[in-house]
């Protein structure tokens, strides 16, 4: 599906390149107005939940003394393509480019007709210089040397690169009514609220970095926070004058009510618990029968060795923003699975019972420095540490009592 609407916004785009004539320079005529799309979330894929951010020019474009054109078209920063080589690799390696590119506004909106989102239009109010400006910047940017970037969810988006060009072309500066902001997790746990298992994964890998309160400007990756700070906003200009930034605001599309509330039983939580009551019960059984469970043993932590890799990839390999520091690498990590062969090798018993006591440690550490450092703690890890806490103090304690 991504690949066939990339195709159909290629053409379009090669046709509206002729349309326009770029290589004549067209300008804009007065009349033409340029105004900021804001899309609201909506739940039907995981790169929808936060909205998006596309810049519409409506009007004429006057291509010389005699040849004027009729536009209408919408210049989108957030076309990827799934099918692209390797997309899922250079995705978890933080390396996934993105382009902008412009196609027609009606079926731009119909997207988001079908989508049931609401979609927002602010008219900016500019010169016709600034007018004029802003538009060299879009087909500039759209150009094929230029059309692609490297995507960065938190500092280069959809959202962030049209408040820059604006500021860019503006003869003055933007003064916002800047409000408190929170972290950046909190803004993204917003966004996720109904989708319990992506804000498990979200808090799993995003580490410290996420949890600082966000600058102002920085909150700009979510389009809504760019929506509701330019109704607000003055340009000043250099001979100290004032005007609004956004000369008029409507709604062009309403919200579709989502009638589909999401009813499931198996919530991060609920797993999680379900696996450290599975745990308890093998510990105390295995504490009544005197022995060690090490096939059990072999199962968790081989499950929290895997995780752990995919951690420390995200971590250390990775391009993306604010992963590390994370503390969740300090109870899940790839050293879980040199575990699971010193537990599978009975030989190797006192090394496991030395592996136990070193995971103890830093299990009891992990959970000090949680507290310390404040790091958002996801309910659901609660139970999941704890469970591998309790089996490595059991493998100290069987070691003791020579259990079999």
């Amino acid at each position: 599906m991504a690949t066939r609407l990339l195709k159909i916004h290629i053409l379009t785009c090669l046709f509206l390149c002729l349309c326009v004539q770029l290589d004549a320079q067209p300008v804009l005529s007065e009349q033409t107005q340029i105004s900021l799309l804001t899309c609201s979330p909506d739940n039907k894929a995981v790169y929808t939940l936060y909205g998006h951010t596309a810049v519409r020019v409506c009007g004429q474009i006057v291509a010389d003394s005699v040849r004027r054109n009729n536009i209408d078209i919408v210049f989108n920063y957030g076309i990827f393509d799934f099918a692209g080589p390797n997309f899922i690799y250079r995705f978890a390696r933080g390396e996934t480019d993105y382009m902008l590119m412009y196609y027609k506004y009606d079926d731009f909106l119909m997207d988001y007709i079908m989508r049931g989102s609401e979609v927002c239009e602010q008219t900016l109010n500019l010169t016709q210089h600034e007018k004029e400006t802003f538009w060299q910047a879009l087909l500039l940017n759209a150009e094929p040397a230029n059309r692609v970037y490297r995507y960065n969810f938190f500092y280069d988006n959809c959202s962030t690169r049209p408040v820059a060009i604006l500021e860019r072309c503006l003869n003055g500066k933007i003064q916002f009514q800047e409000t408190p902001s929170v972290s950046f997790r909190e803004m993204i746990n917003r966004c996720t609220r109904n989708h319990p298992w992506l804000t498990f994964g979200c808090d799993l890998v995003l580490g410290l970095p996420t949890d600082r309160p966000a600058t102002f400007r920085e909150s700009f990756f979510l389009p809504e926070n760019v929506r509701k700070a330019f109704a607000g906003a003055e340009v000043l200009r250099p001979d100290g004058g004032r005007v609004p930034l956004v000369s008029a605001e409507q709604i062009l599309v309403e919200a579709v009510p989502d009638d589909e509330t999401e009813k499931n039983l198996f919530t991060p939580l609920a797993c999680s618990l379900a696996i450290f009551l599975l745990t308890l019960s093998a510990t105390l059984y295995g504490w009544r029968k005197k022995r060690c469970f090490s096939a059990f043993d072999c199962l968790l932590f081989f499950c929290a060795g895997m995780t752990g890799c995919v951690l420390f990839f995200l971590c250390f390999v990775s391009e993306h923003p604010s992963i590390w520091p994370n503390l969740s690498i300090g109870w899940l990590h790839p050293f879980h699975l040199a575990g699971v062969v010193l537990f599978a090798v009975k030989k190797l018993k006192k090394a496991a019972c030395y592996y136990h006591f070193i995971n103890f440690a830093a299990l009891l550490s992990t959970c000090c420095a949680w507290f310390f450092l404040l790091q958002h703690l996801n309910m659901a890890f609660i139970p999941l540490a704890a469970s591998l806490l309790m089996r490595s103090g059991y493998g100290i304690v069987a070691k003791i009592r020579n259990f079999g």
